[in-house]
């Protein structure tokens, strides 16, 4: 049975960037608009990001992109493919890739094109990107993980789907912030969450969503990849896990044995919410912020249909010095703005002028 997964050539991330938008809204406004409530203490996140009403999935790719840019130090002629990873491109039929490569300079002479696997799409780019550059078919490839996520009026995802991700170029090992020691993915046709075209908001099979979902594909693509690299969870200085909420990912931490101080640094989603297709990738970024070289990473995704994506990195030397070039995650997290339902409605088109 195959399981590591590790290139021909060295490669890791030579460059990340994140992104979150300005504007939040508490659970408990949502929770006062359609149960009458004013606390928040059953909620699965305290808050969550909204985009803006000039903010989608490629303009936020663009400025996560721009980030990734600047700590790679790199001419971005040099990227030879742009991938984008979401549920929630705003093209049916036109790649968000196209749009973003141009924008960030990379454009023409490059490969582009947009994945879907619903929360895991973005780290389905990383993979791709991963077997790109360790083929010697680039030397640099740019995977972006980014949402403005929706969850239908006063239905349980409305508190959590929120709007945000990361971007990373993947290039060769010498010039890596962080080194990739192996990868793996695990996937099957589990029917947990979907949406059909022309549908607006998505709908979940509530018995398969947890333990036959997200707590059985996260543990089986981890414990596989630890395994195969014949490493513990104590070996690890961080882990970031797919973030539907709060309580998912401290659950399967726990149950691989990882603690509160390995996980804390990247669970972001009490803070922004289930930023889905970003959510592992961000909170990756968010760990890469406060690492150290040596320290090994463990970040795992989840995308509902349903599948993982486990990776471990190794952070370098070169952490320290190209990590201040851009704003870090949680400068983004921290300029919150909150707004009212009537304003987070208007932004997320649930109203519209006659």
């Amino acid at each position: 049975m195959q399981t590591v997964m590790k290139p021909e050539r060295a490669i890791g991330i030579v460059g990340y960037g994140a992104y979150v938008p300005r504007y939040r809204i508490k659970s408990k406004t949502i929770a006062a608009v359609w149960r009458g409530e004013q606390t928040g203490n059953q909620l699965p996140v305290k808050q969550k990001s909204v985009p803006g009403l000039d903010e989608d999935t490629i303009t936020m790719s663009i400025e996560a992109g721009q980030n990734a840019l600047l700590r790679a130090g790199i001419e971005p002629q040099k990227i030879r493919a742009v991938w984008i990873g979401s549920e929630s491109h705003p093209y049916a039929v036109k790649p968000s890739g196209t749009v973003v490569a141009q924008a960030l300079g990379i454009a023409p002479a490059n490969t582009a094109g947009d994945f879907e696997f619903a929360c895991k799409a973005g780290t389905e780019a990383m993979q791709a990107a991963i077997g790109y550059v360790g083929s010697g078919m680039a030397d640099y490839a740019l995977a972006i993980g980014m949402d403005t996520a929706q969850g239908r009026p006063g239905d349980a995802l409305e508190y959590t789907a929120a709007a945000g991700g990361a971007a990373f170029i993947m290039g060769a090992a010498e010039n890596a912030l962080a080194v990739l020691k192996g990868a793996y993915s695990y996937v099957t046709d589990t029917p947990d969450f979907f949406r059909r075209n022309y549908q607006k908001f998505p709908e979940h099979g509530n018995r398969f969503t947890g333990e036959p979902a997200y707590f059985h594909h996260i543990g089986t693509a981890a414990a596989t990849l630890m395994e195969a690299l014949n490493l513990k969870s104590q070996d690890f200085r961080f882990a970031v896990f797919h973030q539907p909420n709060q309580k998912f990912p401290e659950k399967i931490a726990a149950k691989l044995g990882f603690t509160q101080e390995q996980y804390n640094a990247g669970l972001l989603a009490p803070q922004i919410g289930n930023t889905y297709a970003g959510s592992a990738m961000l909170g990756l970024a968010a760990i890469l912020d406060a690492a150290r070289p040596g320290d090994l990473i463990l970040a795992v995704s989840f995308g509902s249909g349903a599948g993982s994506d486990a990776f471990c990195f190794e952070v370098s030397e070169k952490i320290v010095e190209r990590r201040n070039r851009a704003p870090l995650t949680l400068d983004y997290i921290e300029r919150a703005r909150f707004i009212d339902y009537s304003w987070y409605a208007r932004f997320r088109d649930k109203i519209r002028k006659s």
